[in-house]
């Protein structure tokens, strides 16, 4: 479901995703973070990572020069074994991939272009080689390992086991073989200190040579990394935590057990590096640089100050269309973003260039208009903690509704604007009643309980009397209850046994229903009707009787004179409104007050558990909002890959049956849409965008609101860090934080944090706080990361290594089945290809680098075979699209070997997730031939895991 997520969640995923303004208040000092050593060839010197530039430094210490820096994030540097030239991974092109610096000239040319990140591994003895990690290829983009020559060409595979986890390869001294890791995936969250089943991995040898066998080395008794070759060959050095603590171990190749060099028993041994001659390991380790001395096993940490500038971030200034939140005021006149974490306000009419509303050094979120459209709160990032602040526009100041201290979110304006309902620390449910200035008056608890979770804002009643809200009981059930404004015992309404109820609570004008979105785990998303009271149905006759009553005559003779009648009390109590009518004809018209007093609230609790009904939208709905009349329901809808905006209509005297219709038809997810007060329009953000239409003839109209806003790096990354520890401070898992002080770990990262250069240095550093927790499936990363850039085409072929290597050309390997050149139908295996839209590729040439923007495009690729040269036409894929169908040939291959050796008596299907995409797709598999077969092999293996499995084995016991 869509549920809007807690404003504590929001913080941990907003850092992930981008950075905030944040103070650096508090921090005492900075530090730098030194990272990915290696040693040059004649042992003298250190290459290393900070800053997310390269530094190198004598490696007895001293003081260390800036040697590669770029805007971009530089990692791994590995010099070659003549000392020439330094291979080193960066993301300047999009992805991260290998350059290589020649260190006499200062120029650094780009060796790979693939569409994917690359891990280098290291150089060949011979320097012709780099061997990395890439995911490029692989079923189920599991990392292979390949080699490119450092003079330039197409990287092939050296290792390419079939859904085996390759990486972390190193070549040996004589150049005939490779180590490397296999299995589990402790290469993809290296930053645990720790492991689990999943990080235990394989130590295996593997020859250059095509079709050799591998041996394995170490079996996965805990997580092993890092192979590095003694320079005669004979023994294998590794980083290891078998000892229950990372640290530098060594395995004879001939035979004998593996023995412990280092003895450390806590902290991190990352990124080893040996050096050609063998005597020494340099190594990463809090924060700095460490070295081994192989003779005499001593480590210790090399004292490095660094004398540059590296690339940072610094002060850039920011033009924004791009919003994360939306309100529009219940006039409809002015409409409120986010944008960068900072509030934003304009007229809801060809807004232009923005207000900034929100100055604070922290993030900002949850926007809502008071009544009047004359106040804005939200909730506001100070520190680790958040306040409900309130931006009055007639004085243009903003002010703090809640105390400094904790965490508040969820805040919903009463009707009559004399009250704000909000959520304080997942527990409490608050209501702060405003004084006549709109400032804070008293703040009283209404509900104590289990309000964390993926409910929704506490959602007033019209006549501004009640309060409904979402709780989870001890089973992990969410229901909605309601407790009076007053005060009083909370009473529930519903008494659903699903896990995500309440994202949404729609509360009818006049008061007699709720509706609200509700579903199971992998189930599709219902909306609920709830009637407060039992439901008298209308009847369309009912309003052709109410044509013939009789209407009071205005204009009888009265007391008051010819044509008048008599005042009433009602007519001095309409006084007001009508002044306020007045004023809006002559001049302000942005009073949107109540013009009537909103009919009391009645609540049968009795028999209330009947009353709930499932509106038969057939699909998947969630978000229920409800139009000022109280006669349209709009909400959003899965359908497909796509979700949109439908209305329904809630008018029992519509001549038609009610059924849902599409209100927007765009790719992007819908969210923040609201009526506007005249029932005629929809504002709603698309994505990012904020778009209008109309609900009578939809037709979406971009609303330009636009901003502008200076962002400081060295200010945002505290605040970064900030929601990133106080995320996982309220919501870990584990209370004792798997043995760990939490408080320490702040304390210790801190300062480094105020060290970092970059957002991906930042989050490298987040990402090892969070490994002390040694948790899996935890860490933090760059949403929407390196998408500006041109993809790389792919051709549906893979091509044979060896003949490439010796000068014969790509020679196609393999045509992967309904990829581009098998649906262009005469490539073959063996087949040779020459040229792409006339480029040749030569020895030196880079395919990836000549299918660069090609993706979907008219492609003329030059072939040579058996019968001649010849020129055919394809349109190249994404690597995201190659990879499935890559996928789908090995199941395939799967299935008809299984159907080979058993004499056509089984079947076989493959799970490769527990997902509802891999549910629908056993349906599609799990096909008649399949269901003809004595039996069927269901092949688990390298499933990533999910939730459907109850369905899966639902579908294995049903008998058809």
């Amino acid at each position: 479901m869509g549920i809007r997520i807690n404003w504590r969640v929001v913080a941990g995923a907003f850092a992930g995703a981008a950075l905030a303004s944040g103070a650096m208040a508090g921090a005492a000092w900075s530090a730098p973070s030194l990272g990915e050593p290696s040693l040059s060839p004649d042992g003298s010197e250190i290459a290393f990572v900070s800053g997310g530039d390269i530094w190198t430094v004598p490696a007895q210490g001293g003081t260390a020069q800036l040697l590669v820096s770029d805007p971009a994030t530089e990692s791994r540097p590995v010099f070659s074994p003549d000392g020439a030239r330094l291979a080193f991974v960066s993301n300047r092109g999009g992805t991260a991939n290998l350059y290589l610096l020649t260190l006499a000239t200062g120029e650094v040319k780009r060796l790979t272009w693939a569409d994917a990140n690359e891990q280098l591994d290291g150089w060949s003895r011979d320097g012709k080689w780099l061997y990395f990690d890439s995911a490029v290829n692989g079923v189920g983009r599991e990392d292979e390992i390949f080699r490119v020559s450092s003079d330039g060409g197409t990287p092939l595979q050296v290792s390419r086991e079939v859904y085996l986890n390759q990486f972390q390869g190193a070549p040996s001294p004589d150049g005939t073989k490779i180590a490397l890791m296999a299995k589990g995936l402790s290469n993809i969250q290296w930053w645990r200190n720790g492991h689990s089943h999943i990080d235990e991995t394989e130590l295996w040898l593997k020859p250059v040579a095509e079709g050799a066998p591998y041996t394995k080395i170490l079996a996965a008794s805990a997580k092993h990394a890092f192979p590095m070759w003694r320079p005669d060959g004979a023994a294998l050095y590794y980083m290891s935590d078998e000892s229950g603590a990372e640290n530098i171990w060594t395995i004879p190749l001939g035979g004998g057990a593996a023995t412990q060099i280092t003895h450390f028993t806590d902290g991190r041994v990352l990124w080893p590096s040996i050096g050609y001659d063998g005597r020494a390991i340099v190594f990463e380790r809090d924060f700095g640089i460490w070295k081994l001395d192989l003779a005499s096993g001593q480590a210790a940490p090399v004292q490095i100050a660094l004398r540059g500038a590296p690339a940072s971030e610094g002060v850039k200034h920011l033009n924004l269309a791009a919003f994360k939140g939306l309100a529009l005021s219940p006039d409809g006149k002015k409409i409120a973003v986010i944008g960068h974490g900072q509030v934003f306000a304009g007229p809801s009419k060809d807004p232009g260039l923005a207000q900034q509303i929100s100055h604070n050094i922290g993030s900002n979120a949850e926007l809502v208009w008071s009544p009047d459209s004359h106040r804005l709160a939200y909730v506001s990032e100070r520190g680790l903690d958040t306040r409900l602040v309130q931006y009055d526009f007639a004085t243009n100041k903003e002010t703090a509704l809640t105390p400094d201290k904790g965490v508040v979110y969820a805040p919903a304006y009463a009707p009559d604007g004399k009250s704000i309902a909000y959520v304080r620390g997942d527990t409490e449910l608050h209501v702060l009643t405003l004084g006549p200035d709109g400032g804070g008056q008293a703040d009283r608890t209404l509900f104590t309980g289990a309000l964390e979770g993926d409910g929704g804002s506490p959602t007033w009643s019209p006549d501004s009397k009640w309060v409904a809200f979402v709780v989870t009981d001890h089973k992990a059930f969410r229901n909605i209850e309601v407790v009076e404004a007053a005060g009083g015992v909370a009473r529930p309404i519903t008494f659903l046994a699903n896990g995500n109820t309440g994202g949404k609570i729609a509360w009818s004008p006049d008061g007699r229903f709720i509706i609200f979105d509700t579903s199971q785990r992998s189930e599709d998303a219902k909306l609920v009707r709830v009637d407060l009271i039992p439901h008298l149905p209308k009847y369309r006759e009912d309003a052709f009787q109410e044509l013939f009553k009789q209407a009071p005559d205005k204009t009888a003779p009265t007391p008051g004179g010819p044509g008048r009648r008599a005042p009433t009390p009602a007519d001095h109590a309409a006084a007001p409104d009508a002044q306020a009518s007045a004023d809006d004809k002559s001049g302000d018209k942005s009073s949107s007050g109540p013009k009537t007093a909103p009919k009391p609230v009645k609540i049968v609790f009795d028999g209330i558990r009947e009353r709930a009904t499932i509106l038969p939208l057939g699909m998947s709905a969630e978000s229920p909002v409800i139009s000022p009349d109280g006669k349209i329901l709009v909400f959003a809808a899965q359908q497909g890959e796509r979700q949109n905006l439908y209305s329904y209509s809630l008018d029992e005297l519509d001549a038609e049956p009610p059924s849902p219709k599409e209100i927007t038809s765009s790719e992007h997810p819908k969210a923040d849409y609201a009526f506007t007060p005249d029932n005629k329009a929809l504002f709603y953000r698309d994505g990012d965008k904020v778009f209008s239409t109309g609900l009578e003839t939809p037709a979406a109209k971009p609303v330009g609101i636009t901003a502008e806003l200076d962002v400081d790096f060295d200010q945002e990354k505290q605040v970064v860090f900030d929601e990133a520890w106080g995320a996982l401070d309220r919501h870990f898992v584990n209370a004792d934080f798997n043995g760990r002080d939490w408080v320490k770990l702040r304390e210790r990262f801190e300062p480094q944090i105020q060290g970092a250069h970059t957002g991906d240095e930042l989050r490298r550093l987040i990402n090892l706080m969070i490994g002390e927790l040694n948790s899996s499936h935890s860490g933090i990363g760059k949403r929407g990361a390196n998408v500006d850039y041109d993809h790389v085409g792919d051709l549906g072929l893979r091509f044979e290594r060896e003949p490439y290597e010796v000068g014969r050309g790509l020679i196609v390997r393999q045509v992967v089945d309904l990829g581009p050149a098998a649906i262009e139908g005469s490539i073959k295996a063996g087949d040779r290809l020459v040229a792409v839209d006339g480029a040749p590729v030569g020895p030196h040439d880079n395919l990836d680098h000549l299918l660069v923007g090609k993706v979907d495009r008219r492609t003329v690729l030059t072939i040579a075979g058996a019968s001649g040269t010849r020129d055919v036409a394809v349109r190249p894929v994404t690597t995201v699209i190659a990879a499935g169908l890559v996928y789908r040939q090995w199941v395939n291959d799967r299935r008809a070997y299984v159907d080979k050796v058993s004499g056509g008596r089984l079947g076989y299907v493959h799970i490769p997730d527990m997902s509802d995409e891999s549910l629908a797709q056993l349906y599609l598999d799990l096909d008649a031939q399949n269901q003809g077969k004595e039996g069927v092999v269901i092949d688990i293996r390298n499933n990533n895991g999910g939730y459907i499995n109850g369905y899966a084995l639902d579908v294995f016991t049903r008998k058809n």
